[in-house]
């Protein structure tokens, strides 16, 4: 129902920043939480960041203090800004979003294609 296009994705050394943004290309419903995942070779995906259509945000407790998710509600676009970067973030970042199926509150849940963010020790 709605594409997620993400981008900055990159490689950097340890201590350095990325921001990463996923912007929705349409939503007739509207878009409820937005969020960022990640997967590592070998492991599952797990949640970085959600960010509901309100504001209200959550952090995996090893991005805490270092990550910062915000959205544009206009732009129908979710931005993680990632500092201090560390080795362990190394993985590809998914963007998610719940999106409004109907008026009555049906949703789907809708993926990007992913970006890879490398860090180097």
């Amino acid at each position: 129902q709605v594409q997620l296009v993400e981008a900055g994705g990159g490689l950097v050394q340890a201590g350095g920043s990325l921001r990463l943004s996923c912007a929705a290309s349409r939503s007739i419903f509207g878009i409820d939480a937005m969020g960022w995942y990640r997967q590592a070779p070998g492991k599952q995906r797990e949640l970085v960041a959600v960010i509901t259509s309100g504001g209200s945000t959550n952090y995996a407790d090893s991005v805490k203090g270092r990550f910062t998710i915000s959205r544009d509600n206009a732009k129908n676009t979710v931005y993680l800004q990632m500092n201090s970067l560390k080795p362990e973030d190394t993985a590809v970042y998914y963007c998610k979003a719940d999106v409004r199926t109907s008026y009555y509150g049906s949703s789907a849940t809708s993926w990007g294609q992913g970006t890879q963010v490398t860090v180097s020790s």
